[in-house]
């Protein structure tokens, strides 16, 4: 049997057939690579839009820390409130500053609850006659350390602040030597113990580091120069300044500088124990926990009534009273400067343990150890000149 060729008229109808078909499956084709690419395309555009929206918008915590800490609002509020029974006002020593700039001077950190239970704790007895208001700047007028109003700057030094003011006026209440003590040692020098310098620490351990270290005098190693705040924490970076163990004015030395504490406690929550340890030794540290709107006080007697918790406060308190209207008070001195509050002062409610006002109250007694080697010292610098005139 002879193989049959295909007619030319089959094979160029088929050959059309299977051309037309190709082109239909490439327009196929085509209209489904449109399709996936406009698909494609729109998600890349929705992705787009979606990161340029993520990226515009920071998360609520965020938003939070970057407003600033006063508000007209706040201010409104206190001062249109008959019931608050204090004045708020927008601070110039806060101007500008956001929420997380304010949190970061609140520099009290929680003491570990195994080392709480270790402090002495002092009382006072219910028979020591206390009168109704005191201040200790009219009970000692000579000792000036008391009235002074400092600045902590950027640094969240306030647990160091507390401390070594409340030692330096005891130790004029006590020997009558007006003394200012360096708040840049007590900072740089007690290290872990205390905690993390000018990012927070315990206000006990700086009374500690008093009673084994010591803390040399201010004109020793100053925080402060006659222009005001001149620690590297007064700066925005806030850095821990560097323990140098070595004073500034080479004609002081850093041992027989050093100024120390009998011993380092606490004082009982009852407030007469508060007052009476005040009344008899002089003032006292107190830690306590700051609200949004305590950066607003201007005058009168604190209490929380508005805005979130942002951290614990270290203070000295001076003295106490009642106001005309029936309330008790506490009267403290803060280090934010005059512009802040009632001339750098402020007022809380006593009694009632306002903020933990009443919770965490430390102290220690002014020691005689080291004070005769100034005295040495200086019968020697005072030979030295008989002997040369």
């Amino acid at each position: 049997m002879k193989n049959l060729k295909p007619s030319p008229v089959v094979s160029q109808s088929a050959e059309f057939q299977q051309s037309h078909l190709e082109e239909a499956s490439w327009e196929e084709r085509k209209g489904e690579m449109g399709a996936a690419i406009g698909i494609c395309y729109l998600v890349l555009l929705l992705i787009s839009t979606f990161q340029i929206q993520v990226i515009a918008v920071k998360p609520i915590p965020q938003l939070k820390l970057d407003k600033e800490i006063l508000q007209e609002s706040v201010v409104k509020l206190i001062n249109g409130n008959a019931e608050a029974g204090w004045r708020a006002a927008m601070n110039p020593r806060f101007s500008n500053h956001t929420v997380a700039e304010f949190k970061h001077l609140l520099g009290v950190k929680p003491m570990p609850e195994g080392d709480v239970k270790s402090i002495s704790v002092v009382t006072h007895a219910k028979s020591l006659k206390l009168p109704k208001e005191f201040d200790a700047r009219t009970a000692w007028p000579h000792c000036s350390t008391i009235g002074r109003i400092l600045d902590q700057g950027h640094c969240g030094s306030c647990w160091a602040f507390g401390a070594v003011e409340s030692l330096s006026d005891r130790f004029c209440i006590k020997f009558g030597m007006n003394i200012s003590l360096s708040v840049n040692d007590l900072l740089a020098c007690c290290g872990f113990m205390c905690g993390d310098g000018c990012d927070g620490g315990y206000p006990i351990s700086a009374w500690r580091y008093f009673v084994q270290s010591g803390v040399v005098t201010d004109e020793c190693d100053p925080y402060f120069d006659n222009s005001g705040c001149s620690h590297p924490g007064c700066e925005p970076a806030f850095p821990t300044p560097v323990c140098e163990k070595r004073c500034v004015k080479k004609n002081l030395l850093w041992e027989s500088s050093k100024h120390f504490s009998v011993n380092a406690y606490r004082i009982s929550s009852d407030p007469h124990s508060i007052m009476a340890e005040v009344y008899k030794n002089g003032p006292v540290e107190v830690a306590f926990t700051v609200y949004e709107d305590f950066a607003h006080y201007k005058s009168g007697v604190y209490k929380h009534v508005t805005g979130d918790e942002m951290g614990g406060h270290a203070v000295k308190l001076i003295g106490w009273g009642t106001t005309d209207d029936g309330e008790d008070y506490w009267l403290l001195a803060n280090q934010w400067n005059r512009s802040w509050g009632d001339d750098g002062y402020f007022k809380i409610r006593r009694g009632t343990n306002e903020c933990g006002i009443e919770e965490d109250v430390t102290a220690g007694l002014p020691s005689t150890k080291n004070l005769m080697i100034e005295r040495g010292q200086a019968d020697q610098v005072e030979a030295s000149l008989d002997a040369t005139f």
